[in-house]
């Protein structure tokens, strides 16, 4: 699910979903299913996507020369990226960045609740963070969120729901209010919220089925986004499961977040070796998992098109080395890396320079991952039968 507000959300799709995979020291996820294009995209096209060093060159200078200008930078900056072609290229104030950085730590603002749009439209609630103005209003895990400060919601992306609830367009900070109309069941009603600075909930576990003092019942590992701390926080769930208990990872709605938390996840499925490869300006990196995982434990993944970036990544690593068998729908296709640099006016500029492949060499931007079984409805309950069927119990 897409986590609390989708994590961040941005003032535009495009802007909020370049944080979504960063090989460098920071940056962060952001973005909501289903919300960006997904076309296929060939090795041409891909070569393409990569920003130049003309192109960084022209958005330094851009906001350079606003700024001597008097004139906003960002605007300016943002201007240059959109000619640069780049797909997922993007520009973030200081205020922006700010927020995104402290997202890492695993805190935002908000009213601490994940959302998810079903398949005819409507959005739905998927998770009430425990005491966060949403829990303090008693809304609940099911509602349908109807509209958010007089915008109906029903049809929108998330992104757009996400920006709403954050108050993103607006500037809104924690101690803002933002008016929620909640359904529930054929009574609709409207609640009036305080947005509040709330830490995440990255992961949380519980065990599936019938609880048994000799249970190797499976266990559900649900991870919203790769901030710091969430892969130990997976790597330890698999370590205190019951022997002979399989693992269901859940990582629907997973906008994605900090590389080397996925990796750390990896490891906890992996005795080392290969998660990914990468390429930046063209120079080929890898990335690997540590030695030590647990590489008995039956395990499956569930994925949906809101299964972005890190997540994605994840998700390769554990399909291609024959580690886990995936189940849900396509994910997103965000395979791209960006770096930040620093402008004039203290704007952050985002470009693409590279773009990663699963163990096995597969491109997943544009792609996305297609699961070993593809099902939209009923997943969860579909992955549990196939686990079951792994010998990991239900």
């Amino acid at each position: 699910m897409p986590g609390p507000e989708n994590r961040f959300g941005s003032r535009g799709v495009r802007r909020g979903a370049a944080l979504t995979l960063v090989f460098a020291s920071v940056l962060a996820t952001a973005a909501a299913t289903g919300a960006l294009p997904r076309g296929e995209r060939g090795t041409e096209m891909e070569a393409q996507s990569v920003a130049s060093s003309a192109d960084r060159d022209a958005v330094a200078d851009a906001a350079a020369e606003a700024v001597a200008d008097g004139k906003s930078g960002t605007e300016a900056a943002e201007e240059a990226v959109s000619r640069s072609g780049d797909r997922w290229g993007a520009v973030y104030d200081e205020r922006e960045y700010q927020e995104f950085e402290q997202a890492l730590d695993g805190s935002y603002t908000g009213v601490g609740l994940a959302a998810r749009r079903t398949a005819d439209g409507l959005v739905t609630v998927t998770r009430v963070q425990r005491g966060g103005p949403a829990a303090r209003a008693g809304i609940r895990a099911g509602d349908l969120l109807r509209t958010v400060d007089g915008h109906r919601v029903d049809k929108r992306a998330v992104s757009d729901v996400v920006a709403l609830l954050r108050g993103d367009r607006t500037g809104a900070a924690a101690g803002s209010t933002v008016v929620l109309g909640v359904q529930r069941g054929s009574v609709t009603r409207t609640e009036t919220l305080r947005r509040a600075r709330l830490t995440t909930e990255a992961v949380s576990v519980r065990r599936l089925g019938p609880y048994r003092s000799d249970s190797s019942a499976a266990v559900l590992i649900e991870v919203d986004s790769f901030t710091k701390g969430s892969g130990t926080a997976v790597r330890d769930a698999v370590l205190e499961a019951p022997a002979g208990a399989g693992v269901l990872l859940d990582l629907r709605g997973n906008s994605g977040g900090l590389v080397t938390e996925a990796v750390t996840a990896a490891s906890a499925f992996l005795d080392g070796g290969l998660v990914a490869t990468y390429d930046v300006h063209g120079e080929q990196r890898a990335l690997y998992a540590e030695a030590g995982g647990d590489t008995g434990r039956p395990v499956v993944v569930l994925v949906d098109g809101g299964t972005m970036s890190a997540a994605e990544l994840l998700t390769g690593a554990l399909q291609d080395r024959g580690r886990a068998v995936t189940v849900g729908s396509r994910t997103f296709g965000k395979g791209s890396v960006q770096m930040p640099s620093r402008l004039a006016g203290g704007s952050v500029a985002e470009l693409t320079v590279g773009h990663y492949r699963t163990p096995a060499g597969h491109s997943v931007d544009g792609r996305g991952i297609t699961p070993d079984l593809a099902v939209s409805a009923r997943a969860q309950e579909r992955a549990e039968t196939v686990l079951s069927g792994l010998g990991g119990g239900s």
